[in-house]
């Protein structure tokens, strides 16, 4: 039986997977984002935040309705 925290702990390592994939593969387009990010606002880097976020959510909420 698992234990209360391996959900988490299994979105965590799917995260940081996928994250070391991405600077693996295509170490300058991460750099091109982010130069992309530096450049833009405050207002607008909050609201991108807030919107991945949303998203992340989003996702997670869908992923346990369609497995119970």
């Amino acid at each position: 039986m698992a234990g209360p925290l391996s959900q988490p702990v299994l979105a965590l390592g799917l995260v940081l997977s996928i994250e070391g994939l991405v600077l693996a593969l295509a170490p300058w387009h991460v750099e091109r984002a982010l130069a992309w990010l530096a450049a833009q606002g405050r207002d607008r880097r909050r609201a991108i935040g807030l919107a991945a976020l949303a998203l992340g959510v989003a996702l997670v909420w869908l992923a346990r309705r369609l497995s119970a």
